[in-house]
């Protein structure tokens, strides 16, 4: 019944197509080729132009089912919000379409003037859907906070100024963030993004031992955190769909809900500064907290393997900071006094240079 209709109509509109552009296109083939005094008329033109559009119409017709079909499927498939605010966007590109269209009536070549409005309203409606659709978590979040300040207003209060601490994959599996929570140190809500859940999961389901296991510690911090902790935990169920990496979903979530990533990678820690996001280093904390080694302090490390350079030996202290000793590579085993001689310290760790006290006294 539906293809039937569809091909009605199809044929009805090549009618119509013939009835309104046929004595133009007759002109114009006339002037090029010279038929002589052979009058054409509208109706001429309706009937070549349905009858043109009837041995189309099986073709057309089907294909047009099959991409309705198809975008009957898609929609099915999206959540009835996405499809909410992709329907405002387009209802919006139509408004602004509508209002170009008395503009572009008034071109004075009639084919354009007629096609033009059509293509208009086609491609602004396909950009309001888009930017409805692929915009929709950012819209949510401009009415959610303005839901938020007026409540605050209304009740008597100051805007509310919760702050966001968005997890990534590696901090979760690092584990510290657990002891940071339970010491009460990290104030506002824990994040945790459904893609850096889904990512943990595959971890968790690698064939590789090492990877699985970390997977599983990471899932189990996460139980921890949301059930023994003090702690107001969220759960972000939207995602980019635009966007395949992790990192970069991390970084447009921390903008969208203006937060602060909460990890220990360093890479991620350098985007975020390079594109104005807030971050939190996990090891920059633990660096701050660590003892404020020197120079010209003396300490008593045990050497035990060789550094990169010639004559080089590496130790390292309680807390696991590395010590690299010039010339204690002959020490490999021993306990060793050193003088230390600099300190670097970087997001990536801590790292002190020492040369051994005996080398001091014999100089």
């Amino acid at each position: 019944m539906v293809r039937r209709l569809g091909k009605i109509c199809f044929i009805l509109v090549g009618g119509g197509l013939g009835f309104k552009f046929g004595p133009d296109l007759f002109n114009l083939l006339n002037t090029l080729l010279n038929f002589g005094d052979f009058k054409y008329t509208s109706y001429i033109g309706a009937v070549l132009g349905a009858v043109l559009f009837f041995f189309f119409a099986n073709w057309f017709v089907d294909y047009t089912l099959r991409i309705v079909r198809w975008g009957e499927e898609t929609l099915l498939k999206l959540p009835i919000v996405d499809v909410m605010f992709g329907a405002l966007g387009l209802i919006i590109g139509l408004i602004v379409a509508f209002l170009l269209f008395l503009q572009l009536s008034n071109i004075p070549i009639p084919v354009v003037s007629d096609l033009l409005p059509l293509m208009v309203s086609a491609l602004l409606g396909y950009l309001g859907f888009q930017v409805g659709f692929r915009k929709r978590d950012e819209i949510m979040s401009v009415f959610s906070i303005g839901r938020k300040d007026k409540s605050k207003k209304e009740s008597g209060g100051s805007p509310s100024n919760v702050e966001y601490k968005i997890l990534d994959t590696s901090v979760i599996i690092d584990g510290r963030i657990a002891d940071i929570c339970r010491t009460g140190f990290l104030e506002g809500v824990l994040v945790i993004p459904g893609f850096v859940l889904e990512e943990l999961q595959h971890i968790a389901d690698s064939s590789d031992v090492l990877k699985r296991n970390r997977g599983r510690r990471g899932l189990d911090i996460l139980n921890k955190i949301q059930k023994e902790m003090k702690v107001k935990v969220q759960i972000y169920e939207g995602d980019f769909e635009e966007v395949s990496e992790v990192d970069s979903k991390l970084i447009k979530l921390a903008k969208v809900m203006n937060g602060k990533v909460v990890t220990n990678d360093f890479n991620l820690n350098k985007v975020c500064e390079l594109q104005g996001v807030a971050v939190l280093n996990i090891n920059d904390l633990a660096n701050a907290v660590k003892p404020v080694v020197l120079p010209g302090e003396e300490l008593t490390v045990q050497v035990i393997k060789d550094g990169k350079e010639h004559g080089q030996g590496v130790a390292y202290l309680d807390d696991g900071t590395m010590i690299v000793v010039e010339g204690g590579r002959d020490y490999i085993g021993h306990d060793l006094e050193v003088l230390v001689t600099s300190v670097l310290q970087t997001s990536a760790g801590r790292m002190i240079f020492a040369k051994p006290k005996l080398l001091e006294k014999a100089l």
